[in-house]
This record gives structure tokens, sequence and C-alpha cells, in this order.
């Protein structure tokens, strides 16, 4: 398999595309808003300027024509989505007074989680260098099972993203989902999770010791986001760096942690560090280049708090806001 041009290579995002239901400027009513961690986490590599490519199964009704509009419009490839007959999910999001965002869904038999094999057969070609899934996709039956496999078997021809995003309402017992979290850091490569999701998977268990724990499993880079703090971080060869949070005046903090795992995504592969023949390369990144890549993520998440809704910067803002 040949493998594509730095330039032209390509991130894969597996997972759901779903419609936020949001609290609107005026009081009382509420937006739509396209939404969904994966289809974030996409629509944030590509507005930094590297090819994603999304793997999804959205509805052919009327939110799903909008979820693909803003996919397309951001310049995501759509080629290996699949127009499902399943309506489309839906994500209810709540703020709290300090713009902290809770959620419910409404996904009973809804598009997102229906794969079958067949739907991903090609998806990860020779011009894909990683494949980022998480959230959702990787838990809820039966397409998170189709997903698993998939990245077990990408493993041998790309790096893999992983991002547990717990949604506590609907993934079941924190014990049963630790486990699987366990069986895809044995495939994963590069790790983001949340303190907050942390809190629920292993509570009262430091950062610092899951860091030391889940780099033990597998992955070459685990970061954990600590919200305002900012985030800690660990290599398997033993580095261990943290940085602090950007001062801004948060207006929410929808698609926050999405644009972390873009721009470090983006930041890796800038750096041609994606992909099995950069994989020692990865595992061996000096704390320089690491900060400097978690540097941006800090800064693409600050950007995202500081306006609403799940909308991650450019590489333009990005730029701007390291040198501001």
């Amino acid at each position: 398999m040949k493998s594509a041009a730095p330039d032209q290579a390509v991130i894969a995002v597996a997972g759901e595309a779903l419609v936020d239901i949001v609290p609107a400027p005026a009081e009382g009513y509420f937006e739509f808003a396209p939404g969904g961690s994966p289809a974030n986490v996409a629509v944030g590599l590509s507005r930094l300027g590297v090819p994603a490519r999304m793997l999804a199964r959205i509805a052919d009704d009327l939110l799903g024509v909008r979820l693909r509009a803003h996919l397309e419009d951001n310049g995501v490839d759509l080629g290996h989505v699949v127009r499902a007959q399943e309506p489309s999910s839906l994500a209810l999001v709540e703020l709290s007074e300090d713009g902290q965002a809770t959620y419910d869904f409404r996904i009973s038999g809804t598009a997102d989680w229906q794969w079958t094999p067949d739907e991903l057969s090609g998806a990860v070609d020779g011009s894909v260098v990683a494949v980022h899934s998480g959230s959702l996709a990787l838990t809820t039956e039966p397409g998170a099972t189709v997903l698993r496999e998939l990245l077990a078997k990408a493993a041998a021809t790309a790096t893999i993203s992983y991002d547990p995003n717990c949604r506590p309402l609907l993934m079941g017992e924190p014990a049963d989902v630790l486990r699987g979290v366990h069986e895809v850091l044995s495939t994963a490569d590069v790790v983001k999770v949340s303190d907050e999701d942390l809190r629920w998977l292993v509570p009262d268990t430091p950062p610092g010791k899951v860091v030391d724990d889940w780099l033990g499993r597998g992955p070459s880079i685990v970061a954990v986001t600590l919200g305002a703090d900012g985030v800690l971080a660990g290599t398997a060869t033993g580095i261990r760096t943290t940085l602090p949070g950007r001062a801004v005046d948060v207006v929410d903090t929808v698609g926050a942690g999405d644009s972390f795992t873009a721009a470090l995504l983006a930041g890796l592969h800038r750096r041609g560090l994606l992909g099995p023949g950069a994989r020692t390369a990865l595992r061996d990144i000096d704390v320089v280049t690491l900060d400097e890549v978690l540097e941006e993520c800090v800064a693409a998440a600050a950007i995202t708090c500081s306006r609403r809704g799940a909308n991650p910067p450019t590489a333009a803002e990005l730029e701007a806001a390291a040198h501001g």
C-alpha cells in the first residue's frame, strides 16, 4: 500500500455526527447546531489545513442534510459517509452560568450506531495516516464493535487516536466502560482524555497516575486536559509535562475538547509524526516539540471557549493566537 505525500495525507475520523439543541441568545429559545465529538474533530482538522475524512452514518432527514452541509462547507471529505435511513441523533445541551456544558441525548434507533462492516470497506486506504475515534461511537452498539474492529485493523497502516469523551448518561457503569477504554488503549498511539472523564472513570485517582498507567498499556502520548488549568501529558519514553491554561472570557465549553484533539493531531501531522513510518519518531518525541504542540492545543481550546458552540479555530486564528 503506497503512502500519501505529507500534504495529501488524510486523517480519518470515525464516529457520530449529531445535532446539538443549544440555548439560543434569546432567552427561552433553543437552536439547532451541528455537533458530535468526532464530527467536531473532523471540522477542526479541516480548518487547521489537514485533509479530513469523515466516517459517519448521517441520516437522510432534514437535520442530516444540515449536518452534511456543515461538514462539506468546512472542507471535510464525505466520500465514505453512509446516507442512512434512520433518523438523526440529538443532543440536548444545558449551559451553567460559567459556560460549562452538560448533555442529554436522544439516540435510540438513530443513524449513528448502525454500522455494518461492509459500510466501512475501503474507508482506510493508503492516503490515511491516522484514524481518530471515541465518544459514544465506541460504546453504543451495534456500531461500537464494528468501529473497534476498524481501529484494530487500521493500526497496521495508520496512527490511532482516541478520546474516551465519556457521557455518563448513556455509557453505563464506569467499570464496564473502563474495560473498554483499556481495550482501545492497547491499539491507540495518541490519547486525549479530560479530567472530567477521569473523575467518572477512575474516581480518586490523580491524573498523573492515570497517565502512567495508560502509557503502560500501549500509547505513545497521553494528554489529560484540565479545563482552565491547562494540560498534563506524558510519553511512553518517560516525558512528563504540564502547561497552564489560557485566560479567556468563557462563552461556553462546547467543543473545546474536540478543538484540543484536532490541534493535537494537526500539530503532529504538520511535524511528520503520523503514519506507520513515523511510529518510532512519535514515540521518541522530545519535550520541546511536545510542548509546542500542546501550546497549540491549549490555544485552540481557549479560542473555542471564547465563542458560542463547537466553533474551532482556523489555522490563521491559531497562528495569530500563538503570537498574540
